[in-house]
């Protein structure tokens, strides 16, 4: 995460948006609470990588 770019910084953001979609028509409603599920979301998946 030290040096993370901007080009892997929006990766994450897209995989995040694909993956929260899902999310969204899993439960069947509007998820209110997708920043933290984005922060969430991208913290797992920076943190796998360590």
């Amino acid at each position: 995460m030290k040096n993370l770019t901007i080009e892997q910084l929006a990766d994450l953001l897209r995989d995040a948006k694909k993956a929260h979609t899902l999310h969204e028509k899993k439960i069947g409603r509007q998820d209110k609470a997708w920043p933290e599920w984005y922060a969430r979301h991208i913290l797992q998946k920076l943190n796998a990588k360590n």
